[in-house]
């Protein structure tokens, strides 16, 4: 759990820093550039559609282990605009609630 713990703060602290470099020099600007680019049917854009559906498969999970409650539905919106930032965080955080029990860090504290 150690070394899974340090790849969550080692992918969140190499997203923020990514990021801020990219907002940096080119501003706040995603979203045209990631539909742009799949509009343009190439490699760029099907590397977005396939990130895209990875998003979508990250927070319907999420919303499946709340068991699709309201605060499950919740963060789940917040995995799919959050991508691995926000995961990152999540599993970091719920590594520590469920004391290293990766079946209820995976599947919830009621199907555990």
């Amino acid at each position: 759990m150690v070394l899974f713990r340090t790849l969550l703060v080692v992918i969140f602290l190499a997203i923020v820093g990514y990021t801020a470099i990219v907002v940096k020099n080119h501003g706040m600007g995603l979203l045209p550039v990631f539909f742009g680019d799949m509009a343009e049917m190439a490699w760029p854009g099907q590397f977005n559609l396939d990130f895209m559906c990875f998003l979508l498969l990250s927070a319907v999970w999420v919303s499946w282990r709340h068991e699709f409650s309201g605060v499950g539905l919740l963060l789940g919106l917040i995995a799919f605009f959050g991508g691995a930032l926000f995961l990152s965080i999540y599993l970091f955080i719920l590594s520590f609630m469920v004391k290293g029990n990766i079946d209820a860090l995976l599947l919830g504290p009621s199907r555990a």
